[in-house]
């Protein structure tokens, strides 16, 4: 993506199923654990760089022993600065080597020497990068199996409703945003849980100390996911540790958030992405499963596995911005569907350039957007292929050696036009007065094109805000002289905002809905505009499951082609000579090369959970107010 949007966080859940000295033996270190959950989190690294951090429990200790470690960093390196805490502890043992590598010393001496592990990296939606916000969060008890950590990619729409249900019960909590509310909802339902088996136990007899183990055997925890995730309105996948060593992760019913598992005899391991599990392990495809929407893997202390339904599954909603951009591309299906995504926009790229293959460069905008065009790619070798053959039908006996040589040396012209300046990227991400050095971001590569002759074609992954279109990349490219440009996306146009997890929040942050808003005020029909707001303001007060999604009505009078036209005139620069065009995906289109991951509100407005529409009506509202603000 040729913009920066921040977007969902990962998580990384490992259980080492056999004793530390199982490992020593087997693999030469205890730190087998820790080992794997370093790599699980590097190769996760794309999904969070605001913040990382890791909690370790360990089992079977004394009291008055710590057996809960925990690590987190704010800073521009987290994950060095978090694994370099860790081996701080495990360094200072390492001139005595008899210590170092005895499994029994370290898990009694050495910090992070456990059995379950959980780690997280952090991507803050809401902008607010303190330490107080970066995951794992804790709700610590004297109490082991009421203690609870927690991490998760997850975004609530009612954290409003969720934050006065606490209230109602006669809590204070001690902050009102999404993931303290997520928290204290669970741990509500944990207490209860316990303070349940107590009653039981203290009935039947049995003391205090007795009680505390027959809990940690028997607490229920489908039981506090089912209580705890009732009034839940948005995407998650959280993951949880309880201090007595039960563990979970529950995703939400329609699957918004992703989440995958494997496990075997030695090691269960849960992930946000697949191939990062298949990489870290050396196991194939088949052997990662997927979380299913509205279930919980829960790992219980004594190592029983368990897939449980918590929320009745809904039609699947997954997130299709996670097929398009976020997720590693290495993905078998992923990398599959960006491939059809660009193959699939071959005869809208062909209109748009008049049929004229020969004449046209095509390329792409690095680097994510590699895979959607060696779609695209194939999809314009095809249409030249099948030409060939029209042609050489057509000629039938007539054929002469030079209409062979002549048809057979039509080809695709393909070059790397534009290479990111990655280190001048962090610096100018690091100045506030940037806007002079942003046209400089990317470099081009010089003699590529005919100049006043050639088309070129630039394929994107999406077109969002398109501030870094119009600020730099059209007049970068525009040097080349090109007649005509045409920036293609691979996503159709985002036309209402994310309230799942993505940081794409504000309406009028969106070139399609500035686009709408324009061809409104163009065509006289500002009554539109009036209308929808005046619904909104309506609907403020009502129940999220009554209010409809009024915003659509701001696209509904124009095309998709005359919004593009619209996005392609406002983002090109006045000093840009060549004619600009943008395509974009269409719907049908998404569908078919991403069918099992549906969730397309950004695209459509059609959002899984009713708090979708309260959201995308309060950001209208926000708009038409002029606050500058989030809607939830």
């Amino acid at each position: 993506m040729s913009e920066q949007i921040k977007h969902e966080c990962g998580i990384a859940l490992i259980r080492l199923l056999k004793p530390l000295e199982y490992y020593q033996l087997k693999y030469g270190t205890w730190r087998y654990g820790l080992h794997k959950l370093y790599l699980l989190m590097e190769k996760q690294h794309n999904r969070g760089q605001d913040g990382a951090g890791l909690t370790t429990i360990k089992f079977d200790l004394a009291p008055g022993k710590k057996y809960i470690d925990r690590e987190r960093s704010n800073s521009s390196t987290p994950i060095k600065d978090i694994f370099d805490a860790v081996n701080k502890g495990i360094n200072k043992y390492s001139s005595k080597p008899e210590l170092l590598n005895d499994p029994v010393f370290a898990k009694e001496n050495i910090p992070f020497a456990g059995e379950l592990f959980l780690g997280h990296l952090r991507y803050g939606t809401f902008g607010n990068n303190a330490i107080d916000y970066v995951h794992p969060v804790m709700r610590d008890n004297n109490w082991k199996s009421r203690t609870l950590v927690l991490a998760g990619n997850f975004n609530m729409t009612n954290v409003d409703e969720l934050f006065k249900k606490l209230v109602d019960l006669g809590q204070h909590p001690r902050d009102y945003s999404d993931t303290v509310t997520v928290l204290e909802k669970i741990g509500h339902f944990l207490d209860e849980e316990n303070q349940q088996l107590f009653r039981q136990y203290k009935n039947d007899g049995h003391p205090n100390i007795e009680i505390s183990k027959l809990i940690a055997e028997n607490i229920n925890v489908a039981k506090i996911l089912q209580a705890s995730t009732k009034d839940f309105d948005g995407g998650y996948a959280m993951a949880g540790l309880i201090g007595h060593g039960d563990a979970f992760v529950v995703r939400d019913p329609w699957g918004i958030r992703p989440a995958f598992y494997y496990a075997n005899d030695e090691i269960a391991v849960v992930a946000s992405e697949r191939p990062v599990i298949q990489t870290v392990l050396n196991i194939s495809t088949d052997d990662v499963k997927e979380i299913k929407p509205g279930y919980a893997l829960i790992i219980k202390r004594n190592g029983t596995i368990l897939h449980e339904e918590i929320r009745i599954p809904q039609t699947r909603k997954s997130c299709s911005f996670e097929r398009i951009y976020f997720s590693r591309g290495t993905d078998k299906d992923i990398y599959q569907e960006r491939k059809r995504l660009g193959e699939f926009l071959t005869p809208a790229i062909l209109k748009a350039i008049n049929y004229d293959h020969e004449n046209t460069v095509f390329s792409y905008i690095p680097n994510t957007a590699e895979t959607a065009f060696l779609g695209m790619v194939k999809g314009v070798e095809d249409y030249i292929k099948n030409e060939k053959k029209r042609r050489i039908l057509e000629k039938g006996a007539n054929l002469s050696e030079k209409d062979i040589d002549e048809i057979i040396s039509t080809r695709l012209r393909v070059e790397k036009i534009a290479v990111k300046d990655v280190k001048l990227r962090t610096f100018i991400a690091q100045d506030k007065g940037r806007e002079d050095l942003v046209g400089h971001v990317y470099d081009i590569t010089y003699g590529t094109l005919r100049p006043g002759v050639d088309n070129l074609v630039v394929i994107d992954d999406s077109i969002v805000r398109g501030t870094t279109l119009r600020e730099s990349i059209l007049r970068i490219l525009d040097r080349l002289n090109p007649a005509r440009i045409i920036v293609v996306s691979s996503s159709p146009q985002i036309r209402y905002p994310d309230c799942y997890g993505i940081d794409m929040a504000k309406l009028s942050d969106f070139v399609a809905f500035r686009a709408a808003i324009e061809l409104l005020k163009e065509t006289g029909q500002e009554g539109v505009i009036n209308s929808v707001y005046r619904k909104c303001k309506e609907q403020q007060n009502l129940p999220k499951e009554q209010i409809i999604n009024y915003v659509k009505e701001i696209y509904r009078p124009f095309t998709d082609e005359q919004i593009s036209q619209k996005i392609a005139q406002l983002l090109t620069p006045k000093d840009v000579k060549a004619e600009v065009k943008i395509v974009y995906q269409s719907i049908e289109n998404l569908h078919k090369a991403c069918p099992n991951d549906q969730g397309d509100w950004y695209f459509t407005g059609d959002y899984p959970t009713p708090g979708g529409n309260r959201v995308v009506n309060n950001s209208f509202i926000n708009f038409i107010e002029g606050r500058n603000q989030r809607a939830y």
